[in-house]
């Protein structure tokens, strides 16, 4: 059996650009891209928090160290500027790889700077 698992994500970036007529559909600060391990042309989903859309596209590499994240083509009409998004990866994996598994977790700040990583979410209190 494979289970599909969540890979990494960068949590709460602020989107920089919503290009529509821009070829590529999230281009994500190269720099950010290492740290997660998101790869260039690799399915993502993005969740918008600004807004509730949820969508998928594929990852395209910013200049490092601009912090930008854009969201090109049809899926800027899903996020504007100034918007927090969720931007995942998911992984596809055998039961005792799922065992092992620890995804990276990149958290960011308004200014898409990373505050922190890590490797498992705290469980969820009442």
């Amino acid at each position: 059996m494979h289970l599909t698992l969540l890979k990494c994500k960068l949590h709460r970036a602020r989107v920089t650009h919503a290009e529509v007529d821009y070829e590529g559909s999230c281009a994500i600060d190269e720099d950010l891209l290492r740290l997660a391990g998101i790869r260039e042309y690799e399915q993502i989903q993005i969740y918008n928090v600004s807004n509730g859309e949820r969508f998928t596209t594929y990852a395209i590499r910013a200049e490092p160290g601009s912090r930008i994240i854009s969201v090109n083509g049809a899926a800027a009409h899903k996020a504007a500027p100034g918007d927090r998004v969720i931007i995942c990866a998911y992984a596809t994996m055998t039961e005792g790889e799922a065992d092992v598994h620890q995804p990276a977790l990149v958290y960011l700040n308004e200014h898409n700077c990373v505050m922190r990583t890590g490797h498992f979410i705290p469980a969820q209190v009442a």
